[in-house]
């Protein structure tokens, strides 16, 4: 656009509009900014930026787009939460203009808070515990039986109120019932959240989003009590800074990696791309950044403090218009080097009530500074309060103290009967900065490297109960000394010979990586040595596993160690220790490599395979597999990619009514064989056993046999699970290639005499397996094409 012939309507009247307007304006590309209704501020802010009388419930929507028809409206910036779960830009979008703000089913995200932790949740986005209610007995009994401190949501909008902090059990009851009983925020409060009470630092991020690209703004900090030294009732804040010290550029790329990217995502995914700007709330917990709401709009007083920090060479309009259009990632959003703090002038008696109609006065502002109207109105030429928050003053500097002093200075300048606000804005801040200054001075930590050993700590702390689970007769199942012990003689064997595994899980990390899916790794990781070690008609007595990382995520590992312990569990085996190494540099943030080691006993007598005993007429037994396990996942991810997928598109051979995704479908764990298998070693009526890892049924089955004997598999006996049947078919992958390279739906090869194949099979399927004849031994003589034959391939 070659000169200012841009118009823009913004909706809305508080600070944050003011801002926006103020913002919009600067751009030489913009001709008029109109804001309804508006308020004083938008009122007297000079002829680039005009009111109209107009509202935005949504009887008011119809006239908005008369209004935006008649001026020839380029685009619409509704500010606040209410018309957007509304639906107004659904509304302007059907008349064809573009808009910046979501949609209502996207604006849901804010509007309901039990679906907004629902959607956490199933996108593995890091949040607090939590239970969603209708029912106010069953609410009730929730809060009682809570082993944390609880807070507890109003669920629909509440005009940013419905949030309590109580802080004991009798007053988490009360706060129950005053939301669900008395109703004090009426509809809001048909269905609550109560959560887990996190602890740590507060910030605010707030990120600009086309529903695929997501680009955020200097992280801010508010105050959201109403009295120096954070004494008083919660308000909607009242100050905030930018950037916010705490908001480290590895955090910053650490919460765009696990919640701002995986957001906007999920929403395209589930149907509810997200444009507009994305408002996350974050608590900084001694675990890493966890979410605690998110907003559909932008923040106030945040817009008002991240705003003035655009770079001067930054075009609002140009992102915004990006944004609508599908194309952000063309626009580029700078911020200048510096900080930005506001500090909110309140009306007497906020939040509660307060009067209106005070005639406001405004001196000569400090350099550098900026007053944004919130709750004001014009009144014969006049600018009165007509809202609990007044004003927001901004300074802008290139320290915090800078803007602090900038914006104080200004504050006095501005006066209104009985107005008040806080003193002491930032000082969480400062006394950061003053910190980290003192720890310069006093040298570097293995911390400052990016070893966490606090967090390591943690980390025990947390699996401990989760090992102890796994006790079994032989060891403590204690961790946190310098070695696992086992007491061999504890286990009753009288001849043993130790049998040892090791081995990874491959590719599949990836999947795992991307999901944010870490439990099943843990099992499989487990089910590759122990598998391995059944094989050899060994019984799996503990396990040791290896997590190397850039960064320790404790929830992540934690999960890990979860299903480490529940594949131990599923085999017998105890979990007696462990490394976790955090490699700062090594690995990618996110990204993190396992490895595991496990021994298991065995009667000299029963060593397996009985070579001498294994001949053509043996009968091969398979046990189903669970899916792909943990062999193959690099040809696996091509034929993803080569099928225009990614993991979390929906998996193409589940039913559409099942709701996976490709990623989920390919982390299920891996089999673990053991305990069904055990009893029939016992009874030697197994000669062999052939583990189908990487390398299939041609090269594992031949391990375990004498060198003249051969392998004759009828495909025919079993059916190709689905997953193979996409994988072939996806990949164009031969079919000989499918059986040297996986499983195909048979996890375990068992040889069996003839005479011992019923009692077998009906053994294994009582135990819950899924166990069928699949083939046979026949002789080799060397001068055949193939030792392992596979027939009757035409049903795959």
């Amino acid at each position: 656009m070659s000169s200012a012939q841009l118009k823009v309507l913004v909706i809305g009247s508080g600070g944050r509009e003011h801002a926006l307007a103020w913002a919009l304006a600067k751009s030489s590309k913009i001709s008029k900014v109109f804001v309804a209704p508006g308020n004083g501020g938008t009122a007297t802010a000079g002829d680039k930026i005009e009111n109209v009388a107009i509202g935005h419930s949504p009887s008011d929507f119809p006239a908005l787009v008369d209004f935006a028809r008649t001026q020839e409206i380029d685009l619409v910036v509704p500010g606040p939460e209410q018309p957007l779960v509304d639906g107004v830009a659904d509304v302007f979008k059907k008349a064809g203009f573009p808009v910046f703000g979501p949609s209502g089913k996207a604006a849901y995200i804010e509007g309901s808070k039990a679906f907004s932790k629902d959607f956490m949740k199933k996108h593995s986005i890091p949040t607090a515990a939590y239970g969603n209610f209708t029912d106010y007995e069953q609410a009730r009994q929730f809060v009682q039986e809570a082993s944390f401190d609880v807070v507890i949501k109003a669920s629909g909008l509440a005009a940013g109120k419905g949030v309590l902090m109580p802080t004991s059990k009798e007053e988490a009851l009360q706060a129950l019932k005053s939301v669900m009983v008395d109703r004090e925020f009426g509809s809001a409060g048909d269905e609550v959240v109560i959560e887990e009470l996190l602890v740590g630092q507060e910030i605010s991020v707030l990120a600009v989003s086309d529903g695929y690209t997501v680009v955020s703004f200097p992280a801010a900090q508010d105050h959201k009590r109403a009295y120096d030294g954070d004494a008083g009732p919660n308000t909607g804040g009242m100050g905030a800074y930018a950037p916010a010290p705490v908001a480290t550029p590895q955090l910053m790329k650490s919460i765009h990696e696990t919640v701002l990217q995986p957001s906007i995502d999920g929403m395209r995914r589930d149907g509810f791309p997200f444009v507009g700007c994305l408002f996350t709330g974050f608590m900084l917990t001694a675990d890493g950044p966890k979410v605690l709401e998110y907003n559909c709009r932008f923040g106030d007083p945040e817009t008002e403090v991240v705003l003035p920090l655009l770079d001067d060479s930054c075009d609002l309009a140009d992102v915004f218009l990006a944004a609508a259009e599908g194309r952000l990632d063309a626009v580029p959003l700078k911020f200048k080097d510096g900080y930005a703090a506001t500090v909110v002038m309140a009306s007497e008696g906020y939040p509660g009530s307060y009067p209106k109609g005070r005639a406001i006065t405004f001196g000569s502002l400090a350099e550098g500074t900026q007053v944004f109207h919130a709750g004001t109105k014009r009144a014969d030429n006049t600018v009165v309060t007509s809202g609990g928050r007044v004003l927001t003053v901004t300074g802008v500097s290139d320290t915090l103290q800078g803007a602090l002093d900038r914006a104080y200075a200004s504050v006095k300048a501005v006066s209104f009967e009985g107005g008040f606000y806080r003193s002491d804005i930032g000082y969480r801040a400062i006394d950061y900065l003053k910190q980290q200054a003192d720890g310069q001075k006093s040298g570097l930590s293995y911390a400052d490297a990016g070893v966490d050993i606090d967090a390591g700590n943690r980390l025990v702390d947390l699996i401990k109960p989760i090992v102890k689970a796994t006790h079994r007769a032989g060891t403590d199942s204690d961790i946190g000394g310098f070695g696992g012990v086992f007491d061999l003689k504890a286990t009753g064997y009288t001849d043993p010979v130790l049998v040892s595994a090791t081995d990874g899980v491959g590719t599949k990390l990836k999947i795992a990586h991307e999901m944010k899916i870490h439990d099943t790794v843990g099992i499989d990781l487990v089910a590759m040595q122990v598998n391995d070690i059944i094989v050899q008609g060994a019984e799996p007595l503990f396990f040791l596993d290896y997590y190397a990382c850039g960064h320790l995520d404790v929830e992540a590992t934690r999960d890990f160690v979860k299903g480490v312990a529940d594949g131990c569990l599923e085999s017998g085996c105890a979990l007696i220790g462990g490394e976790t190494a955090e490699m700062p540099g090594l690995y990618s943030e996110g990204d993190y490599d396992v490895a595991g080691f496990a021994v298991g006993a065995v009667e000299r007598a029963e060593i397996l395979p009985r070579m001498s005993e294994i001949g053509a007429g043996d009968v091969l037994v398979g046990l189903a597999s669970s899916g792909v396990h943990s062999n193959g996942f690099s040809l696996v991810r091509k034929v993803v990619a080569r099928a225009g997928l990614d993991f979390h598109s929906p998996c193409p051979w589940e039913a559409a009514e099942a709701d996976v995704t490709v990623g989920k479908a390919l982390l299920t764990p891996t089999r673990i064989y053991v305990k069904p298998l055990l009893p029939l070693i016992h009874r030697r009526l197994v000669k062999g056993m052939a583990h189908i890892t990487g390398g299939g049924f041609t090269d594992n089955i031949p391990r375990v046999l004498p060198k003249e004997i051969g392998v004759d598999i009828d495909a025919s006996t079993w059916q190709l699970p689905a997953v193979f049947k996409w994988i072939k078919q996806a990949g164009g992958i031969a079919v000989e290639e499918m059986a040297r390279t996986f499983n195909c739906g048979v996890g375990m090869v068992i040889v069996v005499a003839s005479e011992h194949v019923a009692e077998v099979v009906d053994s294994l399927n009582a135990s819950g397996e899924s166990a069928a004849v699949i083939g046979r031994l026949v002789p080799f003589s060397g001068e055949e094409k193939e030792r392992v034959v596979v027939r009757n391939t035409n049903g795959w």
